[in-house]
């Protein structure tokens, strides 16, 4: 099951993205700064697999998410960046090497490309901290658990520093350490929403230290002379890691979504095909114009502009989903399709951390629950029988019916878990007065130990096997199935109750 408010988040992320793609309007940045979301909400995906398995094939699974689409896009770019003339590029900024097109199947630096398919290969940074971040999540998540929140602002100084002493290392390099240190925090911020110390965060703590930040990344962008934060690697830190811990500490219901169909679908859509969207949107952005012109639509988009330009933006990258997206299933280990399923499996709202399938691990651990009673420890210490209201005794008392057992098949499938001292059943508190008489009355004071094999079927008379040789000493009484220590409640009728 899916936390549909993080799903959310990523799909308003990639909207942002493409948007200031198509537009780059700066204040955009501002308000959805997207890639610290997107590089948050990883983070707490890979803490949340960290937590369980062990950290290669967690790296190894990651990887193997991300990188067959990257393999496809290059299988295509690069032949046609060969053919258009990229091997006679000399003064481009990725001038052509063979050494250096090992970048397109693990970019632990970024994907060359030639001059003239800028628009191929210039997003495709994001997947090469993405990398980065992934190999270095074993380390991170483990300073993590030992120093806490001293490791989300480990980033943030270790950028005072490059600032301070003019640091600087060679072009690949160079660019990983300051990706790491703009987005570093808002990954290990993802740490902290998974593990719930972010939500147990104080709020006379965390806003204070929030508007502190984003105050400072405003100034700090202000002096500058821009207000576009991705040109600013301070503003933009400072602002996205303020802006997630807000987003991820506060997670409203989300059961209006699935109310709203159409959202509901895009939402799901955007997340099951986020790496195809994000690495094709920017090339879909390259073709709009050309599209128009070959269709005849050029004066449309001259009369509608903007609006003309977003919805062939966004149709054409719809248009590469389809025709790419089947990687993403591959590299999932599903069957390929055209259209992924819209209809997600939603984590139940009162859990907060419950994201990618950590909800359904949790479902799967629960205990199945037979129709006609619980069999939990917890179950047995209520005080009201679990089949309350009575079943019908004409139904109690036919095993054969539809969906009845023998109550010994019956605790085999749902054994109940034995019980403290402490929480011993009190006689008192369950039997009335209507007839029913309290077994040490009867001189049986071991009829707590009973096991329900003993009784028969549902409705029949549970009987002490001491009562059953001697039933002149005491009346028939059926069993109540109320829920003492060492028995499953069974099904019961208030006629049953004779004395």
């Amino acid at each position: 099951m899916r936390n549909r408010y993080l799903d959310l988040l990523r799909a308003a992320a990639i909207v942002r993205v493409i948007v200031y793609h198509l537009f780059g309007w700066p204040w955009l940045s501002i308000l959805l700064p997207a890639m610290g979301v997107m590089f948050a909400l990883a983070g707490s995906l890979t803490a949340a697999s960290l937590s369980r398995r062990d950290a290669g094939q967690v790296v190894a699974s990651r990887l193997r998410r991300l990188l067959p689409p990257l393999w496809l896009l290059g299988v295509i770019a690069v032949p046609v960046m060969l053919v258009t003339g990229w091997l006679q590029e000399s003064d481009g900024e990725h001038p052509f090497s063979w050494a250096k097109l090992a970048f397109w199947v693990l970019p632990l630096g970024d994907p060359p490309g030639s001059d003239q398919a800028v628009d191929v290969w210039e997003p495709l940074w994001y997947l090469r901290a993405y990398v980065w971040f992934v190999l270095l999540s074993p380390v991170l998540f483990a300073l993590w658990r030992r120093v806490g929140w001293a490791a989300v602002a480990l980033p943030l100084l270790i950028m005072v520093a490059l600032d301070v002493t003019g640091l600087s290392l060679p072009d690949t390099a160079d660019a990983a350490l300051w990706d790491f240190v703009t987005y570093g925090a808002c990954w290990i911020a993802g740490f902290a929403h998974h593990d719930g110390r972010l939500a147990r965060l104080k709020p006379y703590i965390a806003y204070p230290v929030t508007l502190a930040m984003g105050a400072a990344a405003l100034w700090w962008a202000h002096n500058e002379g821009s207000w576009d934060l991705n040109d600013i690697s301070e503003s933009q830190a400072l602002w996205s890691l303020a802006f997630v811990l807000v987003v991820l500490r506060w997670e409203p219901p989300m059961g209006w979504l699935a109310r709203v169909r159409p959202l509901d679908a895009t939402v799901t859509l955007l997340n099951a095909r986020a790496v195809t969207v994000y690495l094709w949107h920017n090339i879909a952005i390259a073709a709009v114009w050309p599209v128009l012109t070959v269709l005849a639509l050029d004066d449309l988009g001259d009369q509608l502009g903007a609006v003309t330009d977003l919805v062939a933006a966004f149709v054409l990258t719809l248009v590469a989903v389809l025709a790419f997206g089947w990687a993403e299933d591959l590299s999932a280990k599903r069957r390929p399709r055209l259209w992924p399923a819209t209809t997600p499996q939603r984590a139940e709202q009162g859990d907060p951390q419950t994201a990618g399938t950590q909800g359904a691990e949790r479902a799967a651990e629960l205990p199945a629950t037979a129709p006609h009673g619980r069999s939990s420890a917890a179950a047995a210490m209520t005080r009201t029988p679990a089949n309350w209201p009575p079943t019908p005794a004409a139904e109690a008392r036919h095993p054969a019916a539809e969906g009845a057992r023998h109550p010994a098949a019956e605790e085999a499938r749902h054994p109940v878990a034995p019980r403290r001292p402490e929480e011993a059943w009190r006689p008192e508190e369950a039997w009335h007065s209507e007839g029913a008489r309290h077994p040490a009355e009867a001189g049986h004071p071991a009829a707590e130990a009973w096991h329900p094999a003993e009784a028969g079927h549902p409705g029949d008379q549970a009987r002490h096997p001491e009562e059953a040789r001697h039933p002149a000493e005491e009346p028939t009484r059926a069993d109540p199935g109320l829920p003492v220590a060492g028995r499953r409640a069974e099904p019961w009728h208030r006629d049953d109750l004779r004395d």
